[in-house]
C-alpha cells in the first residue's frame, strides 16, 4: 500500500517540525518548505529533517506536486502562500496543523498540556517521568528536550512503544479545540495571544473534549472549568509543600515524597507539580516521579544556561509574554544580584496587544541596577500592520526610572553588554519565534 506523501508548509515552526518528524518516523515520504530556510536560518533543523528523509523545497509551490497526498499548514501561513495556491490548483486537500495532530491524539492515550505558560516544560517533565517509569511514551511538543537531543534527535518529537502520547496543546490560535485527549492538564490562564475572556471560552470548549481534566487550583481563571483533579502550590489535591528556592535548584515535598528539581524559580516548582499530577494520574508512584525530576534535563531556551565568561552567566529563555517575563526575571534574581536583560518582541500584533502588560512586568521585575535592551520587533514576513515599535515598550520604562534602552540593531547590543557587564552579573536573553536568538545569546557570551 502506498505510503502517504505529505507536504508541510512552514515546516520550520516548532509545532510543524515536530509533526513532520513524527510522520517521517511513522510513514516515510514527506516534503516541506519554510521561509527561514530560504533565508539561511534554522540550519540544525534542516539537517535533522533531511536525515529523516524529509525533502525541503523553496516556498514557491514547487514542493506541491500531483504525487502530494495532503498539504498541512500552520496558522502563520497565509492563503496566498504559493504552496497553498499550488495545492488548490491541483485539487489537493489542505489541513491545519491542529487537525493533523488531532489524528495522533485520536489513536493514542494522549496527555494534552495547555495554558498560557509552562506547556513545553511540563510536557517534557511528564515525558521524562513516564520514560523513567518504563512506560515508553511518545511526545509531540514545541520545545526541544535536551534528553532527546542527547540521542541525536532534534528534540521536539519522539516515537515510543506504548499508546501514551504527551502533546503540547497550543492555545494561541484556539485550534486546540480539535483535540479530544484522554487527559488535559490546564496550567494557567493570563493575557497573551488573546484577552483572558476570549481564552476562557476556548479553554471551556477544549475542556468539553477532555475525559479527565487536571486543573491548577491556584489559578482563579480556571476555577469554572470543572476539574477531575487539582494541583497547585497553595492548594490542590497534588500540592507542593515546604518549598525552598535556590539559585540552581528547587526543593519541595509532595505528600511524603521529597523532590529536588535542578531548576530555579517557583514557576518551575509549579510546572513540576503539574507534571507529577499527570504522572500520578497514569499510575506512576511519587517515588518514580521524584527520581525522574531529580535528573530532569530540561528544554532548550527554557532558562537554559549557555555558559560563563569573565564571571558573567548567559541564560537563554523563551519568555515572551508578561507572565513569563516576570517568572524569568524572578528566577534570574535568585542567581545574580544584577540582571542584564535583552527582550526581543516577537511580532507586531502580540506587542500591540501586550504592550501595557509587558511594561508593567518589566517595571516590577527590573531592579534599580538591572538593565534591559529592546531590539527591533522580530518580523517573520507576511502581511501585518507595522504600527508599533519596541521603543514603545522601552521608553515608558525609561520614564519610570528603569535602565531601559531601545537599540534597533541587535548586534550592537552584544558590544554594549560586553562593555558594561561585571563579574556576578547574569545576562538574560528573552524572546520567541526567532530561531536565531540562541545564536545571538552565544554571540554575547563570545563578546564577553
Amino acid at each position: 500500500m502506498k505510503k502517504p506523501c505529505i507536504h508541510f508548509v512552514g515546516i520550520g515552526g516548532s509545532g510543524m517540525s515536530a509533526l513532520a518528524q513524527m510522520h517521517a518516523m511513522d510513514h516515510g515520504p514527506a516534503t516541506g518548505s519554510d521561509r527561514s530556510f530560504g533565508q539561511g536560518g534554522n540550519a540544525v533543523l534542516l539537517v535533522q529533517l533531511e536525515a529523516l528523509g524529509v525533502k525541503i523545497f523553496p516556498q514557491d509551490g514547487s514542493g506541491v506536486t500531483p504525487a502530494t497526498d495532503l498539504v498541512v499548514l500552520s496558522t502563520a501561513v497565509e492563503e496566498s502562500n504559493a504552496d497553498i495556491a499550488a495545492a488548490r490548483r491541483l485539487g489537493i486537500s489542505v489541513m491545519h496543523r491542529s487537525e493533523f495532530l488531532a489524528r495522533y491524539v485520536a489513536e493514542s492515550r494522549a496527555i494534552a498540556v495547555t495554558g498560557t505558560s509552562g506547556k513545553s516544560t511540563v510536557a517534557a517533565m511528564v515525558f521524562e517521568i513516564l520514560e523513567e517509569a518504563g512506560r515508553s511514551p511518545s511526545i509531540i511538543t514545541g520545545g526541544n528536550l535536551l534528553k532527546l537531543q542527547a540521542r541525536g534527535l532534534f528534540g521536539n518529537a519522539f516515537r515510543g512503544q506504548s499508546k501514551l502520547l504527551v502533546i503540547e496543546a497550543d492555545e494561541s490560535d484556539g485550534s486546540l479545540v480539535n483535540y479530544h485527549p484522554a487527559v488535559g492538564v490546564f496550567l494557567n490562564l493570563t493575557k497573551d495571544h488573546k484577552e483572558v475572556s476570549a481564552m476562557k471560552e476556548i479553554l471551556a470548549k477544549f475542556r468539553a473534549n477532555v475525559q479527565t481534566a487536571l486543573i491548577n487550583a491556584d489559578d482563579s481563571n480556571l476555577k469554572d472549568l470543572g476539574a477531575s483533579s487539582t494541583f497547585g502550590l497553595d492548594s490542590g489535591q497534588v500540592r507542593a509543600e515546604a518549598v525552598r528556592l535556590g539559585a540552581l535548584e528547587s526543593r519541595f515535598r509532595i505528600q511524603s515524597a521529597e523532590f529536588v528539581l535542578p531548576l530555579p524559580g517557583s514557576c518551575n516548582v509549579a510546572n513540576a507539580v503539574a507534571a507529577v499530577a499527570a504522572a500520578v494520574n497514569e499510575g506512576v508512584s511519587l517515588s518514580d516521579c521524584s527520581r525522574a525530576l531529580a535528573s530532569y534535563q530540561g528544554v532548550t531556551r527554557r532558562f537554559q544556561s549557555l555558559g560563563r565568561s569573565r564571571g558573567v552567566e548567559v541564560v537563554d529563555d523563551y519568555a515572551h509574554n508578561p507572565a513569563k517575563v516576570s517568572a524569568a526575571l524572578a528566577a534570574a534574581h535568585l542567581r545574580a544580584k544584577r540582571i542584564l536583560a535583552v527582550y526581543q518582541c516577537h511580532g507586531f500584533a502580540p506587542t500591540r496587544l501586550l504592550k501595557s502588560d509587558l511594561i508593567e512586568a518589566f517595571a516590577e521585575g527590573l531592579g534599580p541596577e538591572d538593565r534591559a535592551w529592546f531590539p527591533d520587533i522580530y518580523y517573520a514576513g507576511g502581511t501585518v500592520v507595522q504600527d508599533i515599535s519596541s521603543r514603545d515598550v522601552a521608553e515608558p520604562l525609561r520614564l519610570r526610572g528603569k535602565n531601559a534602552f531601545h537599540v534597533p540593531q541587535r548586534d550592537a547590543i552584544a558590544a554594549q553588554i560586553a562593555a558594561q557587564a561585571r563579574e556576578g552579573d547574569l545576562v538574560l536573553v528573552m524572546g520567541a519565534r526567532d530561531p536565531s536568538l540562541t545564536d545571538f545569546a552565544r554571540q554575547i557570551l563570545q563578546a564577553l
